[in-house]
């Protein structure tokens, strides 16, 4: 058996030394190393061979990867490596890092053409000023071979390891069993769907009732899977914190049930929440946890892979143990871990650090989305940008001298672009040409001021030069499937605006990445219908779709339509009374925990006033703006077995969806509105541009996100096959057909017109 390893993954494994520094010094884009890489290539004599494939062995190793350049006339390979600013403000362990690459390809290319020498280059491209710095070194094979021999050898120890963990792994994958004693009515048919998915190299798309156990009804399979498909990696990706938990919740529940599985399993948290000194710079001379940060890496990676489960709180200890940052630890052990859970952005977005790892190590990928119909809009996020006047203009006026004219320049082009628009809201063809060049100037006019000047770096500056670079970035990318707008902002005397690039259909981006993993599935309970998600996140042609049968019956819950009130923005100040009677009659019932939804916090705030108001005797506590953590974790903490009261909420908000109160901590919902994205010139045109490319533009815009926001925010009534609850659909368009069609099958609708006569 050999294992295989990229020649950067070996150097970086075997050669990087010193400590951190993330002091901001802009790197070139992926697309300007490219056209860097190109350039070097061009100036070379017609000889020149460009991206040679190289590779040798080693005992166990197989080293392998793609030298980018040999001059046969002066047999000379060249290790070009681009960058901004100063050249003396490469750090020296980067350097090293890079001689190591160039000296492991000389010997595979030395081996390769029975050479008994060869002269190293490595080449330090400037993008800002084409410019290159060549340093040389001339070695005999010989020493080259024993190079190679010696970072081989440092490696081997750890490879005859991973081999022998991956072994283990697959070992007990394969007599892996199912934690409990049985599956829960649909589970055992969710488990066999992302099983065949994965055994076929296929994309599923699974809607699975709310309270199943869907986490553990996808992960377990996915495991299973991975010795018969070679899987190296599952990534577990979630929307929210709460995603990440049931995903960590239940590797602890599969270890217990196999005690002493071989399962690496890693938890990814952003740089911020994983940062133990915010006050401090991310280099070597600020913070401590930086300073030798490569030369105590490979104990806190041996003490790691000895931790089955390195979540947060894991991952701190043993970091701190061995004082290097949580973090980048955290970065460097995805590398070396089965399962790695984290948010959507990690595979999905522009940047997407696992996607990235997975095609520079050929990883083979099984990829579970968690709560997938989030990742319509996350999605759209991913792949929209904004710039605002306002801001830009309250960094002109603290930008240094030196970027003076750039930012003069931007104001003048940024003035012309909305002159002449009149309307508060215009969608242009595409973002103008000129502005965009005046942008992408500035960009390497501060991008260059920033990396002769590290140390003059402020905040607001850095803030607008990454909105300034991304913008420009998805710029590049338009097409049909975005729109460009600009919103006239009323600013006093000053007219100021907000130019968009909004994303409508991230098919085109996202389709690659389902391409790239061996399987992907996608599961949540709100995922009708499945041609709507196929056709806006770029699913596959032959993907699976499975619609999981629902344990519960329709006893369990009681599902009224309240038919006589309309909940529309003009009939909304004429149907608070009715609500209040409503919630208030149901409550003197049944007394107990309720959820009332509503479609913003304005009507929310009306509705709650209403029924203090006629009923003010009745508990009622209410979800506020921009609540954080703990405030949001107080108002769950309201819902007790014993407690009785209506908790006010926002239809699609923080508590619509992955919370889980089960039994007597919540016993009914109330769901005043369809959830229908509001009517406004945005949405509007996301309609026009969805019609234009889908022809379902209504539907796509407004039915479908509205209708799945509130079946999620009714599954929090049901959680499990022992729980009975109520819900009441508040408005008179829950009779219509397309709108009945999209509510789970198993629900028994009874209109309910008792009210009409308080409407």
């Amino acid at each position: 058996m050999q294992y295989v390893v990229a020649v950067r993954a070996l150097c970086e494994f075997t050669a990087k030394a010193g400590g951190l520094d993330m002091r901001f010094t802009p790197s070139p884009t992926a697309q300007e190393g490219i056209a860097g890489h190109q350039v070097v290539a061009g100036r070379r004599p017609a000889s020149y061979q460009s991206e040679i494939s190289l590779e040798g062995e080693y005992d166990a190793l197989r080293v392998r990867g793609r030298a980018d350049g040999y001059d046969p006339d002066a047999n000379r390979l060249e290790e070009v490596k681009t960058y901004r600013g100063k050249f003396d403000a490469i750090p020296g362990n980067h350097r090293s890092l890079h001689w190591a690459q160039a000296r492991i390809y000389g010997w595979l290319l030395c081996k390769k053409l029975g050479l008994s020498e060869m002269t190293l280059a490595l080449v330090y491209f400037n993008i800002g000023s084409q410019q290159e710095t060549v340093l040389t070194e001339l070695h005999a094979a010989a020493e080259l071979e024993q190079f190679f021999n010696r970072q081989c050898e440092r490696f081997l120890a750890w490879a005859r390891q991973e081999m022998a963990h991956r072994e283990a792994r697959d070992a007990a994958l394969q007599a892996l069993r199912f934690p409990h004693a049985d599956f829960r009515p649909g589970q055992r048919q969710l488990a066999e769907a992302v099983y065949r998915a994965a055994s076929q190299g296929r994309c599923l798309l699974a809607q699975a009732p709310t309270g199943i156990g869907k986490t553990i009804a996808s992960l377990f399979p996915m495991l299973k899977a991975c010795p018969t498909q070679q899987i190296d990696k599952v990534f577990f990706l979630a929307a929210k914190t709460s995603g990440r938990g049931l995903a960590l919740e239940t590797v602890r529940k599969l270890e217990a049930a196999s005690p002493g599985l071989p399962l690496r399993v890693i938890e990814i948290v952003a740089r911020d929440k994983a940062c133990e000194h915010p006050d401090k710079a991310c280099h070597g001379d600020a913070c401590p946890l930086a300073q030798g940060f490569y030369d105590r890496l490979p104990k806190a990676r041996e003490a790691a892979v000895r931790r089955t489960l390195l979540d947060r709180a894991a991952l701190r200890e043993v970091a701190l143990a061995h004082d290097i940052c949580p973090y980048y630890l955290s970065q460097d052990m995805a590398r070396w871990s089965d399962v790695v859970v984290g948010d959507y952005n990690y595979y999905f977005d522009l940047n997407a650090m696992l996607h990235a790892l997975a095609q520079a190590n050929g990883w083979r990928v099984g990829v579970l989305v968690d709560e997938a119909h989030n990742l319509v809009d996350r999605a759209r996020k991913m792949y929209g940008a904004e710039l605002d006047q306002f801001a830009f203009r309250q960094v002109r006026r603290t930008a240094p001298p030196a970027l003076k004219r750039s930012f003069d320049r931007i104001q003048r082009a940024w003035k012309t672009l909305h002159a002449e628009q009149e309307a508060p809201y215009q969608v242009y063809p595409a973002p103008p040409a000129d502005f965009l060049s005046t942008l992408q100037q500035a960009g390497a006019d501060i991008t260059d001021y920033l990396a002769e000047q590290p140390q003059a770096v402020d905040g607001q500056l850095q803030q607008f030069y990454f909105d300034l670079l991304h913008f420009t970035r998805v710029a590049e990318l338009f097409g049909e499937h975005s729109l460009f707008d600009i919103s006239l902002i009323d600013g006093g005397r000053t007219k100021s605006s907000r130019l968009c690039l909004r994303n409508v259909l991230p098919a085109p981006f996202l389709k690659p990445r389902f391409a790239a993993a061996r399987s992907t599935t996608l599961f949540s309970a709100t995922l009708s219908p499945w041609h709507y998600f196929q056709e806006v996140l770029g699913l596959p042609d032959d993907m699976v779709w499975t619609d999981v049968e629902s344990p519960f019956s329709a006893e369990q819950l009681d599902v009224h339509v309240v038919s006589s009130i309309s909940t529309r923005y003009q009939h909304r100040d004429a149907s608070l009374a009715p609500i209040a009677d409503l919630m208030a009659s149901q409550y003197a019932k049944q007394p107990g925990n309720y959820l009332a939804f509503f479609s913003s916090y304005d009507y929310l705030e009306k509705a709650a006033a209403e029924l203090h108001r006629r009923h003010p005797e009745m508990p009622t506590w209410l979800q506020s703006r921009r609540m954080d953590e703990a405030e949001r974790d107080a108002f769950i903490a309201r819902f007790t077995p014993e407690s009785r009261g209506i908790g006010f909420a926002v239809l699609g908000g923080a508590f619509g969806e992955g919370i889980d109160l089960p039994g007597a901590r919540l016993i009914g919902a109330f769901v005043a509105t369809l959830g229908l994205p509001q009517v406004n010139p945005v949405n509007q045109e996301m309609q026009k541009r969805l019609q234009a490319l889908l022809g379902s533009g209504y539907a796509y815009t407004y039915l479908y996100p509205g209708l799945q926001k509130v079946v999620q925010a009714a599954g929090r009534v049901i959680r499990t096959r022992e729980d009975v609850g109520v819900v009441y659909l508040i408005d008179d368009r829950f009779n219509r057909g397309e709108v009945r069609g999209l509510l789970p099958g198993w629900w028994q609708l009874k209109d309910d017109r008792r009210y009409i006569d308080g409407y």
